[in-house]
């Protein structure tokens, strides 16, 4: 199913959680960018992903929307949130694509993945839900 190899960034404080998201990518042919796990490491990123997943309590507190934010305006990437509480985005970054709600499936990271990478036309795949904004 898998199209095309992603370099994906994963911004994610749970050390399990970060683990078992780069198993799911590594399995589903996509390379692992780099793991942040707070919106400091954001600086010592060298070089853009592809696309990010990023979860929005982070060790930093709920910086995990303005980490989405910065990659958005600095790189122009797609963010696909992963939080259980999908209110907290507040103002979503420009390029978001979806939600995908904890805890998550494999199948629901790798379609939200494709679908980040590939939307022109393409149906928004089951587990990945709109954002909403805040206003």
């Amino acid at each position: 199913m898998h199209s095309s190899e992603a370099r994906v960034l994963i911004v994610e404080d749970e050390f399990l959680l970060a683990l078992q998201l780069e198993d799911i990518l590594e399995d589903g042919g996509h390379v692992v960018a780099a793991t942040l796990p707070d919106s400091r490491s954001l600086a010592k990123l060298s070089e853009a992903p592809d696309i990010a997943l990023v979860d929005l309590n982070l060790r930093d507190g709920l910086t995990g929307p303005d980490v989405a934010r910065q990659l958005s305006e600095r790189y122009g990437i797609p963010v696909i949130y992963v939080t259980a509480n999908p209110a907290q985005i507040g103002d979503p970054a420009a390029t978001a694509v979806g939600v995908v709600q904890k805890p998550f499936t494999r199948e629901a990271i790798l379609g939200a993945i494709e679908f980040g990478l590939h939307h022109e036309g393409a149906h928004r795949p089951a587990g990945l839900e709109a954002v909403r904004s805040a206003a």
